[in-house]
């Protein structure tokens, strides 16, 4: 870890085709999260766990082709269905804390679809973990979500 704190923060605003409820229970769903919460290919899941209630916790632990194990550790603090997730994780990468965030997720209703608002504050505690990469990933994995919720309405 390096001694240097950064910190950053950054806002993905994005509309789903989808209610607010729909939306909000592919957080909420541990079947429905893990269709979209994963890493990218070749990146194998180790563990998975969703505890969802103010309180609960969740673990995403996988390895990468390279044997690097990236391990996601999330805590809930608010939750209004349909409406707001607010949680704190730590991201590791191998056994380094590369960063400590705060995400808050709001869920609105806008002509029979969703914009969902994601607010991500970032503390950067190693070089791994830059702010450019993470929004990366996290517009990369609401594209995951996004192909997910159009699977559901296909069904």
């Amino acid at each position: 870890m390096s001694p240097q704190v950064s910190h950053g923060t950054f806002v993905i605003d994005r509309v789903f085709h989808a209610c607010p409820a729909h939306v909000f229970s592919a957080w909420a769903s541990a079947d429905a999260k893990a269709k979209w919460f994963n890493g990218p290919d070749g990146w194998e899941l180790l563990e998975r766990k969703l505890d969802f209630r103010p309180g609960g916790e969740e673990r995403a632990v996988g390895r990468f082709p390279s044997g690097a194990v990236s391990k996601f550790h999330s805590r809930f603090y608010d939750i209004v269905p349909d409406t707001r997730i607010i949680y704190a994780y730590d991201m590791y990468v191998s056994d380094t804390k590369i960063s400590v965030s705060l995400s808050t997720v709001d869920f609105r209703n806008e002509n029979g679809g969703t914009r969902m608002i994601y607010t991500e504050q970032m503390a950067i505690l190693d070089p791994q973990g830059s702010l450019a990469s993470r929004e990366e990933g996290t517009v990369w994995l609401f594209g995951n979500l996004e192909a997910a919720l159009a699977a559901q309405t296909q069904k």
